[in-house]
């Protein structure tokens, strides 16, 4: 489990769209939510700096944060996080209040490993084609992994990962395959490289296309 992240709020009273606004505009802050565990929601801010600042790590969206308000710490994960459509700015963000005894479902990144030396992509002249980059994870707060690494060195072209090939460690599981085996979804296979394919073709439309002339010719020179 990654160390948590601290982030600096203050309550807020004045809620409404217009509120909304003038604390982005005026104040350089954005509007957020505290809400679960039990509790009535809360309405607090965050400087919009800072908030950005802690955006860039990956732990951000899948780790534990702590949101200090009003001289209370609350342990919170991130739920939603809403974006101006056309500028660098963060409008309105969901925190879920977690409790150490109640589980709690968050998605969970995917880390490949020696992609360089992949067999499949070395060796075979194939591609790595990713189909799920995180996964949803149950557990209690307390046992969130960080990350999830698959090593892909000795993967090979036809070489499949599927969700039940990830290790779980103690106390973590994943909903998805409690749904059945045909919700094990692939991670990750090895395939031709798409490239060498298209080039192929091109090699025998251009041969089709010779021949055809070859005929033409033949032809033209029968009728002289």
């Amino acid at each position: 489990m990654a160390d948590k992240i601290m982030l600096s709020a203050e309550p807020r009273s004045d809620v409404g769209k217009g509120a909304s606004r003038r604390l982005r505009r005026l104040a350089a802050k954005v509007p957020a939510i505290i809400y679960g565990g039990g509790q009535d929601p809360r309405m607090i801010t965050l400087p919009h700096k800072e908030l950005v600042k802690a955006m860039e790590a990956e732990a951000f969206y899948s780790q534990v944060l702590e949101l200090e308000v009003g001289g209370e710490k609350i342990s919170t994960i991130v739920k939603d996080v809403q974006r101006h459509p056309s500028k660098p700015q963060v409008m309105h963000v969901d925190f879920q209040r977690i409790r150490a005894d109640q589980e709690i479902h968050v998605n969970i990144p995917i880390h490949l490993l020696n992609e360089e030396d992949c067999k499949g992509v070395r060796l075979e002249n194939g591609r790595i084609a990713q189909q799920i980059t995180e996964v949803e994870v149950v557990c209690l707060p307390a046992a969130l992994p960080e990350y999830f690494e698959i090593d892909v060195a000795d993967l090979g072209i036809g070489d499949t990962v599927h969700l039940s090939d990830l290790v779980m460690p103690e106390g973590v599981s994943l909903p998805q395959l409690a749904l059945g085996e045909d919700h094990d979804q692939p991670i990750l296979s090895i395939e031709a490289a798409r490239v060498m394919a298209e080039e192929g073709d091109e090699d025998v439309e251009g041969a089709a296309g010779e021949a055809e002339d070859d005929a033409d010719e033949s032809k033209h020179e029968g009728d002289d």
